[in-house]
């Protein structure tokens, strides 16, 4: 019966993180397009399915932990030791840990982007405001700074 259950849950959650991985691979594209309307549209379809996830995965850890068993892959593999199913409860394990995997990697691209963006908009407008004043090669091509900078509103 619980094995049944896990199964089930492992099953959904699958699909799931597919859904959730097709997302988080689109926003990449939307991050890289600068589409913000698409962006909040994409935000907006992750939020349940990461609810969704979080959910089942306290579901399964529960489950685990009812049977006297620890809610990881020893536990799982305790389960199937005792399941007609064992087989398919620990391939379909494995396929939901390599998916939560990728969801995590591809996120973390995209957390990356979103930093390098943040940062050379921060500094553009450092320079627009006079806060920053870009640095320009010499004839040698070292750094050279630039003595006086006024803020545009002033050239």
């Amino acid at each position: 019966m619980h094995d049944t259950s896990l199964l089930d849950l492992f099953t959904r959650d699958i699909g799931t993180a597919e859904q959730l991985l097709e997302l988080i691979d689109s926003e990449f594209q939307v991050l890289g397009d600068r589409d913000l309307p698409r962006l909040q549209s994409i935000l907006t379809e992750k939020l349940p399915l990461l609810g969704l996830l979080q959910q089942h995965g306290k579901e399964r850890s529960q489950l685990l932990t009812s049977l006297g068993l620890s809610p990881d892959r020893a536990g799982l593999q305790a389960l199937a030791a005792q399941s007609s199913q064992a087989e398919l409860l620990l391939e379909r394990g494995d396929q939901l840990n390599a998916l939560l995997e990728r969801c995590q990697t591809a996120n973390l691209r995209n957390g990356r982007l979103i930093r390098s963006s943040q940062a050379s908009a921060n500094s553009m407008l450092n320079i627009l405001r006079g806060n920053e004043t870009p640095s320009l090669y010499d004839s040698r091509g070292g750094a050279a700074r630039i003595g006086q900078q006024r803020p545009l509103s002033q050239a």
